[in-house]
């Protein structure tokens, strides 16, 4: 299975297609817009979010919702596309205008420039704008139904943001019921506590970023492999959250935490009981040798702060290289409980790649009956 997108972030659209899912699958269009309306809210968003108001479209693969087994086209279309059509029509705009040279520290702008030979960052940030993601969002929803037929969930919280941190343990039922709605924290005083933060870092200008934690509960044992290192489960997982925008770490299990303890504080014991092997620990986070052990999965990822900051860093114009204040686009203080719904998504996009890259089938009834019969 593959899903590839396409548009830009003032463009008519964002499409993706996914080539590769099985016929049969039912899809919950109110479920897949459900997500996208989450992907839209969160404490800290900006101006944009009330412009847009993200539903998906689906062009093609799918007749009487439910998959036909050819690739399935998606567009989550851009509303704010009427005030920039002049400026980005690809039928033919004005160049000239909304041109961007400050090129933003922390973003793709100067590099980008530079690797596609142009004078113009708006060519670059158009599409490593996170606006792209509306659509990874609207993908990985429909794969989360085909992994919710194996009886796969996905769910996660946000564990920090910026300096506050929550180091409670939480489990997976825990988090799916008791995520809060603003930042998708768990502790309320907590929550409360970053959005103090939140609007102490927003008077000043600035931006924050924080941690996530994904869960993964029913995946059975055996996906990925120890054979090749393009197989590992946790680097295809690690390399997928690292594709979305400011991702910048990924830790499976303990983490970096294993680094500063012994072999006995990190490993999982294995036991055999009432006919089953079973582990009374999780601190490799569901996966060893690179394959899913049938333990939960647990993923934690690093999100840096925006680089769009209102009151910009020093930089350089690239027409004039003459120092200057970096551009301020429309932008968020924070977009942490989106970040957290785009790496469900995309967690669920990777897992169903590999569950069927493994299970073959071209057809969910096969996909189905091949999975009930894998061990534990």
């Amino acid at each position: 299975m593959k899903i590839t997108t396409a548009g830009e972030s003032h463009g008519k659209a964002i499409i993706a297609i996914i080539e590769g899912l099985p016929s049969g699958l039912a899809i919950d269009l109110d479920e897949i817009n459900a997500q996208l309306a989450l992907r839209q809210s969160g404490y800290g968003r900006g101006g944009r979010q009330k412009i847009e108001k993200d539903e998906v479209e689906i062009l093609a693969g799918v007749r009487n919702k439910t998959t036909l087994g050819s690739p399935v086209a998606l567009a989550v279309f851009n509303r704010d596309y009427e005030n920039w059509k002049a400026y980005m029509a690809p039928e033919g705009c004005d160049v000239s205008e909304r041109t961007l040279t400050k090129v933003r520290p922390g973003h793709a702008d100067l590099a980008g420039t530079k690797k596609f030979y142009t004078q113009d960052a708006r060519n670059i940030l158009e599409r490593a704008s996170a606006r792209e993601t509306a659509v990874r969002v609207a993908a990985g929803s429909i794969c989360r139904q085909l992994l919710k037929t194996l009886g796969v969930e996905i769910t996660g919280y946000v564990r920090s943001v910026a300096s506050v941190k929550d180091e409670k343990e939480y489990t997976f039922e825990e988090i799916q019921k008791g995520r809060l709605s603003d930042l998708f924290m768990i502790d309320g005083k907590k929550q409360d506590e970053a959005k103090r933060t939140i609007e102490k870092i927003k008077a000043d200008g600035n931006t924050c970023g924080g941690v996530l934690e994904l869960r993964v509960k029913g995946l059975k044992s055996g996906f990925g492999s120890c054979m090749t290192y393009a197989e590992k489960l946790d680097a295809r997982l690690a390399g997928a959250l690292m594709s979305v925008q400011a991702i910048k770490g990924v830790e499976v299990g303990l983490g970096f935490e294993a680094a500063e303890k012994c072999g006995s504080e990190v490993h999982d014991e294995i036991y055999f009981e009432k006919g089953e092997y079973v582990r009374k620990t999780n601190r490799a986070g569901g996966i060893e040798g690179g394959m899913s052990n049938g333990e939960e999965i647990i993923i934690r990822a690093a999100m840096k702060p925006i680089p769009t900051l209102m009151r910009g860093l020093n930089t350089v114009d690239i027409l004039t290289k003459e120092a200057c204040r970096a551009a301020a686009e429309r932008s968020d203080v924070t977009a942490i409980l989106a970040c957290e719904v785009i790496l469900e998504s995309v967690l669920a996009g990777e897992l169903a790649a590999a569950v069927l890259e493994r299970l073959g089938g071209d057809n969910l009834k096969e996909i189905q009956d091949r999975y009930g019969r894998l061990p534990a």
